[in-house]
């Protein structure tokens, strides 16, 4: 009976802890970040188009993400400026066409909180970054009957360790990154 209920339990406990892929909807996510202007104003933008890919539990716990963000599709609501943070000044997007993030550590810092390390790669730098996560819910999709999880990544990042434009009083150092995510499990 001993050999039956310690079988059972180890099968339980890796059901439980069972990893699957989820990934991001596109159209119910986006990759946003802001930047102080002349230090007294805030200027916002995001990345139009990213894969972002996660493993995760079905309580989406223990995760690891994946993520690719395209510089092309920096949007800031000013074509003018657009057009100058994708030029060697910045991005230069066609030296360096992507950010991305790669999880080196999860760490679980209440009940739908989390923290996340990873491996940032900007502008041909890579350096450790931390963000620290919420997950705002989970539910069952009624379309496709698989789980979708909706989270909030913050964070913030000096862009001058990445090479990302120049030392100017003009720009603020720290951009301040918010990610609204909602993830498919697949």
């Amino acid at each position: 009976m001993k050999k039956v209920t310690l079988i059972f339990a180890l099968v339980f406990g890796l059901a439980a802890t069972a990893q699957s892929t989820w990934k991001s909807d596109a159209a119910h996510s986006k990759v946003g970040f802001a930047i102080t202007h002349l230090m007294i104003s805030e200027v916002e933008g995001h990345f139009g188009e990213f894969d972002i890919t996660a493993t995760a539990t079905d309580a989406f716990e223990d995760i690891a993400f994946t993520v690719d963000i395209k510089t092309t599709s920096i949007d800031t609501d000013n074509s003018r400026r657009d057009d100058h943070l994708r030029s060697d000044d910045f991005f230069a997007v066609e030296k360096h066409p992507s950010i991305t993030f790669k999880t080196t550590g999860y760490e679980k810092t209440g009940d739908k909180t989390f923290s996340l390390t990873g491996d940032l790669t900007m502008h041909g730098t890579t350096k450790p970054v931390t963000l620290e996560g919420k997950v705002n819910g989970i539910i069952t999709d009624q379309r496709s009957q698989k789980l979708k999880a909706g989270l909030k990544i913050t964070g913030t990042v000096n862009r001058l360790e990445f090479g990302v434009g120049g030392d100017t009083p003009s720009l603020g150092d720290d951009v301040d990154l918010t990610i609204n995510l909602e993830m498919a499990q697949q």
